[in-house]
Parts: C-alpha cells; structure tokens; sequence
C-alpha cells in the first residue's frame, strides 16, 4: 500500500451518527502534519462510525470509544463476521418496523447481557431509532424513540468493508487518554469529540454515561499538544466557537462550513463553522 499519501478509497460507515465525518474525510486528509512522511497507524480516540478509519487507507488502526456498546458491535463484527452480518439483517423486516415491535426490541436490548444479541439490536436501532440517535437515560438505558422510516436500509455491504479491514483494526473502551498514550513516532491521530455547544441550550452531551464536559474538552486540548510531540501529529474537530479558538490557540487551525441537522425539522438545517485543530509539524 501506498502510505505516503494514504489514499482515500475504504467504505463508508455502516452506522448512522450524530455529526458523522463521512463529508469531511478529505479535508481531515489534506491537513495531516508532517505530510509526504508515511503514517503507518490511525489512532482515532473518538471512533463514533469510524467513518475516517474506514475511508483511508494505512497499515493499522487503533479504535477508541466510551461507548461499550459502539465497541462490542465493532469487536463482535471483527470476530464474527459474515455470520453476525446475516443475523443482524434478521432483525431488518416489515414486521420489526413498527412502533410497538420496535419498543419491545429496544427493551430486549436494556436487558440483554449476551454480547451477540446486544450488538445486532443496536445495528437494528441504529437503523430505525429517530435520527440515528444514540442516547441512554441516567440508568444507562437506550432511550431514543421510534423513527418511522418507510424501509430502514441494512448496512451490509458496508459492514463487510469493516470486516474486510478489521484484522488491522485495534479497538479498546476507555478514555481518550488511554488511547493518546499509545501514540508513537509513526502515528497519526484524529479526535472527534462530542462538541462543544453553539449554544447554552443546545448541549447534547449525554452520548455517552457521564457526558462531556467543558473540563474535558480542556483536558483533551492539553493532551494533544503533548500528544503531538511524540507522534506525527494530532488532528481535533469541534464547533467554531470563542472557547474552542481559546482552548486549541497553541494549534494550527482550519475552518470549513458544513450542513449540520442540529434540530428535528429539517427546515432548521443550517451551515455550521466547523474547526479543524491541527497539533505538529
């Protein structure tokens, strides 16, 4: 493979997210530091869909998320592979597209403590929840309401293009720190974290238990830096907002305008200022 440019070919993700990098895949790839240099591994402590992981192509990837339940789907795929495909499509029918079914297999997923079962339902809920939302109360229980799609699509060609890659993907469950001091001399790294809000009222924080909160974001700007002097590089994204230029004023930054679907009425679709930090040489 070529790596000095690690072209942009892979597959796109298989899973509907909130603020999803599909669309910005080659500008991230254009602002890498240290280009012309090969990067060997991706280092991506937010994984969310995966999205730039699975779009670019380099020797090795190190997948991080605080969700366990995103990174048990992802190592049940890894480990299962076709099989697990065709029994996550089992779920996908006109009977299970309907609002009651769809209560009583978000309520099996609470319950379910079998990693198989529980990773297939969350492809299903992924697919037929309200927006692709991933949301959980305070007991740790999903809870995004019915979508009413016509005909939720199986991802399952996209799901093999991460069963394809998945014998150089790492994957681990834990705080972006963890997967930052892995960094090493032929890494790249992309963070993605949950944004920081544009507005007081609009904090969408609870993605995961626990939330993220402004310290975080402090704290993960100051572990870039660090980060970036013993890797080729740290790449953050967020809103372009005071407090993200006052917290990433050490980095390069980069701006681009992206069609964010901040509310539930398509009509308030709007253009966003989207910041890219960029940490090394």
């Amino acid at each position: 493979r070529n790596n000095s440019n690690n072209s942009i070919m892979g597959s796109k993700p298989f899973l509907k997210w909130a603020g999803g990098k599909a669309k910005l895949v080659r500008f991230i790839c254009e602002n890498f530091p240290s280009a012309g240099r090969p990067h060997k591994r991706l280092i991506e402590p937010f994984a969310g869909s995966a999205a730039v992981s699975l779009a670019l192509e380099f020797d090795a990837y190190l997948l991080n998320d605080a969700n366990p339940d995103l990174i048990g789907l992802f190592q049940t795929l890894k480990r299962e592979g076709q099989a697990f495909v065709g029994y996550a499509r089992s779920f996908f029918n006109a009977e299970n597209n309907s609002e009651s079914r769809f209560y009583e297999l978000r309520e099996r997923f609470n319950d379910s403590q079998n990693t198989i079962e529980r990773s297939a339902l969350f492809v299903y809920l992924n697919r037929h929840a309200f927006n692709g939302l991933c949301r959980y109360n305070s007991k740790g229980a999903f809870n995004v309401p019915f979508g009413r799609y016509a005909a939720p699509y199986f991802p399952e060609a996209e799901m093999l293009g991460f069963v394809a890659k998945s014998d150089r993907i790492e994957l681990l469950c834990s705080d972006f720190q963890v997967a930052l001091n892995q960094a090493r001399a032929d890494d790249i790294v992309y963070c993605d974290p949950p944004y920081v809000p544009l507005s007081e009222t609009a904090s969408f924080t609870a993605y995961a238990k626990g939330g993220f909160d402004l310290d975080d974001q402090n704290r993960l700007a100051q572990a870039a830096q660090q980060t970036s002097e013993q890797s080729q590089g740290v790449l953050i994204s967020n809103h372009d907002t005071e407090f993200t230029r006052s917290i990433y004023r050490d980095a390069r930054l980069k701006t681009v305008m992206v069609q964010r679907n901040i509310a539930a009425k398509g009509s308030s679709r709007q253009r966003v200022g989207e910041l890219l930090a960029i940490y090394g040489k």
